[in-house]
C-alpha cells in the first residue's frame, strides 16, 4: 500500500492550491491520451489535431513525452509541486527548466527500467521538458485559464468547507481512486505496495487538475510534496464558459450563468467561485430559479446543494443526446447522494 506518514506540523501547514503547471501536465496527458474530462471535449476538437500536428514535427518531443508521462507514473522532474511564493505559470516552469540534466534523466531512468531513448540523452533535456510545458500552455490551456480556475477555486471552497466542519475524511472523499485519509498523520495513496514515507518539516498539498484519470502525486524532496486529482463537476462545454445567447435573453444573463454552471450539484459559495457574482446576487438568483421549477436543492452534511431539474437540463442544452444526458444524471445522482441527510 502506497501510504503517507503525516506530522501534526506538516497537516497544519496543508493546503488546497491551484497550479497552472499541473494543469498543464493534464492537458499533456489529455491531448496526447485521448481521454478527455467531461465538459472538455469541444476544447479537446479544437487542440487535439494541432497538438499531434507539433508532435509529428518534432520527433524528440513525441519520444519525451512517451518516456515522462507512463500510464501510472511521471517524470517527477516536469511535475514539481508549487511553492508558495509562485505567482504564475513561468514561476513554477522555472524550476522545471533548471533541472540539472542529470537529474532529469535520472527520472526517466527510474521509470524506464534503464532504458531511455538515445535521443533523450541530453545536456538540454530539461530545458526541452519546460519547451514543450510552454508551448502547450500557450496554445491550449492559457486561452480558457479563467474558467478553470473558476471551478478550481469552487472545488477548493467546497473541500474547504467540508474540512472545517468534517474533517479531513470529509474533505478528501471521493477525490481520487485509492485515496483514503486514515486517521491518526496517516493518508492512503493508492494500493501500490511503494514503502512508506514519512512527510517531517515538509509542505503538502492537494491540487485539482482537469485531469481524465486518477491524477498523480509528486514532490520536491524533502521540503515539498502534492497530491493532484480530478476536479469535482464537469467544465461547462460552452465554448469558453458562457451560456447560450436565447437563454441569457430568456432569464437574463446573471440567472442563465448560474443555470449552465448546475451540471453537478453546487453550494451557493461554489457558484460565487465559479460566477463572480455576489453572495447576495447569487442567492436571489437562486431563490427566482427555485420558484420557477429550474432548479431544485438537497442538503449534503452541512451543506445546501443545488442542482437542476429535467426542466432546467432542457432549457440548458435542448440539443444534448439522450446519452449525455444519461451521463449528466448519473453523476449529478452519485454526487447528491454522498454525505446527503434527511
Amino acid at each position: 500500500m502506497g501510504e503517507w506518514n503525516i506530522a501534526a506540523d506538516v497537516l497544519a501547514r496543508s493546503r488546497f492550491a491551484v497550479s497552472p503547471l499541473q494543469e498543464t501536465v493534464a492537458a499533456v496527458v489529455s491531448l496526447h491520451g485521448g481521454r478527455t474530462m467531461p465538459g472538455l471535449k469541444g476544447w479537446a476538437a479544437a487542440h487535439r489535431p494541432v497538438f499531434r500536428d507539433h508532435l509529428a514535427r518534432d520527433a524528440f518531443t513525441a519520444q519525451l513525452i512517451a518516456a515522462a508521462f507512463r500510464p501510472t507514473v511521471f517524470a517527477d522532474f516536469m511535475v514539481i509541486p508549487p511553492a508558495r511564493s509562485d505567482r504564475t505559470f513561468h514561476d513554477e516552469l522555472r524550476r522545471v527548466r533548471e533541472t540539472p540534466a542529470e537529474v532529469a534523466l535520472a527520472d526517466l531512468a527510474r521509470q524506464l527500467i534503464g532504458r531511455v531513448p538515445a535521443d533523450l540523452v541530453r545536456d538540454d533535456l530539461a530545458e526541452r521538458a519546460a519547451d514543450l510545458l510552454e508551448w502547450v500552455w500557450t496554445h491550449t490551456v492559457r486561452p480558457d485559464w479563467p474558467r478553470r480556475q473558476r471551478m478550481f477555486q469552487a472545488d477548493i471552497v467546497a473541500r474547504t468547507h467540508a474540512l472545517s466542519t468534517d474533517g479531513w475524511a470529509a474533505a478528501l472523499v471521493g477525490m481520487r481512486p485509492g485515496l483514503q485519509w486514515l486517521g491518526d498523520g496517516r493518508l492512503r495513496i493508492n494500493a501500490y505496495d511503494n514503502p512508506v514515507r514519512d512527510l517531517v518539516d515538509a509542505e503538502l498539498m492537494f491540487i485539482p487538475t482537469t485531469t481524465p484519470g486518477r491524477g498523480w502525486v509528486c514532490w520536491e524532496e524533502p521540503a515539498r510534496y502534492a497530491v493532484t486529482y480530478p476536479c469535482a463537476g464537469a467544465l461547462a462545454d460552452t465554448g469558453g464558459g458562457g451560456h447560450p445567447e436565447a437563454l441569457g435573453r430568456l432569464l437574463g444573463p446573471a440567472r442563465a450563468s448560474i443555470l449552465t454552471q448546475l451540471d453537478v450539484p453546487l453550494s451557493t459559495s461554489q457558484l460565487v467561485a465559479l460566477t463572480g457574482f455576489g453572495l447576495g446576487s447569487v442567492g436571489g438568483h437562486l431563490r427566482i430559479l427555485l420558484d420557477a421549477g429550474l432548479v431544485r436543492r438537497t442538503r449534503s452534511g452541512r451543506s445546501v446543494l443545488y442542482y437542476r431539474t429535467r426542466l432546467g437540463d432542457e432549457l440548458v442544452g435542448p440539443g444534448t443526446d439522450q446519452a449525455e444526458r444519461t451521463a449528466r444524471e448519473t453523476s449529478r445522482d452519485r454526487r447528491r447522494k454522498v454525505g446527503q441527510q434527511p
